[in-house]
């Protein structure tokens, strides 16, 4: 079995039997898990802040590290393996928790959340299921083969979204 392993702003997708696609340690960060059961192919994004107007630079660099320029890119990709473009395509959410900002000073896990189900929507896409907030941090797996989306975080073991 391969795995893809997808870091912060940065995103993969494939319709490879085998393969895995893996992010780890979603804190304050969004993972945008898009599958396509048609085309059975999976796409993964690992969305850092929300909105990319802080840091052209960086969208040059790393479009994926903001929900606005992540999820086109990351559709896109999908696109490029013959997946749905009218929305059937399912989308499954990880992250956004407050990790470090006990006092929700920056709100930044609820504004990658917001950003991200925003941007989705104007793709006429909704998260289907999501295991989002809180204050543990996630890793998330997602297999070709089954499209099974497990995620883990240290102390409360692995579960299925």
């Amino acid at each position: 079995m391969a795995t893809i392993y997808v870091g912060v702003g940065e995103y993969a997708a494939s319709k490879s039997n085998g393969h895995v696609i893996k992010t780890m340690a979603l804190g304050s960060c969004v993972g945008v898990i898009i599958l396509d059961p048609v085309a059975k192919a999976v796409g993964l994004l690992h969305v850092a802040l929300p909105d990319s107007s802080i840091n052209k630079k960086r969208v040059e660099e790393r479009p994926g590290m903001f929900a606005d320029t992540g999820i086109p890119k990351l559709l896109e990709e999908m696109w490029r393996l013959g997946c749905s473009k009218n929305g059937k395509m399912l989308v499954k959410l990880a992250g956004g928790a407050a990790i470090m900002d006990p006092n929700n000073t920056f709100n930044i896990g609820k504004r990658n959340i917001l950003a991200v189900k925003k941007i989705l929507w104007k793709y006429k896409l909704g998260a289907r299921a999501e295991d989002i907030g809180g204050t543990i941090s996630r890793t998330v797996t997602v297999e070709v083969d089954t499209g099974r989306v497990s995620l883990s975080s240290p102390g409360r073991g692995e579960w299925v979204l």
